[in-house]
């Protein structure tokens, strides 16, 4: 099944373009959560965007750009960012990074069920990630 995401890379599918680069392109989203609901994706679909620092250097200096000029575009309140691995996204399992220009009184919900960090668990990760760091 061919890859929606990939066509608009390679400038074959429409999307409302707001940004590009070699590496990148950034578009609203056609259903969208919010007015200025972006996406940011890179060109290459075949990896996860936290495997390569080149490629996330690529992609997170989008966000930061495009969300910025979003924010200010838009006069809103700030922005959320969320990326998730590709495997875990569903149907799209081509690396994004959603942006949603956000105000204090909006309706988007990105709510997590939450719970208590354990002090060992806290003592053991930061040991562990520590060490591949």
């Amino acid at each position: 099944m061919p890859c929606h995401f990939c066509a608009i890379a390679a400038g074959d599918a429409e999307a409302s373009r707001l940004h590009e680069t070699d590496d990148v392109v950034a578009f609203l989203d056609a259903n969208p959560a919010i007015r200025g609901h972006t996406l940011v994706v890179p060109k290459r679909h075949d990896r996860d965007v936290l495997d390569d620092p080149t490629e996330a250097t690529a992609v997170f200096g989008a966000v930061q750009r495009v969300g910025s000029a979003l924010r200010d575009t838009l006069d809103a309140d700030g922005v959320s960012v969320f990326y998730t691995t590709p495997e875990l996204v569903g149907d799209v399992t081509h690396p994004h990074v959603h942006l949603l220009p956000r105000d204090a009184g909006d309706d988007v919900h990105l709510a997590l069920d939450r719970g208590t960090l354990d002090p060992s668990d806290a003592e053991t990760l930061t040991e562990r990630v520590g060490e591949r760091l």
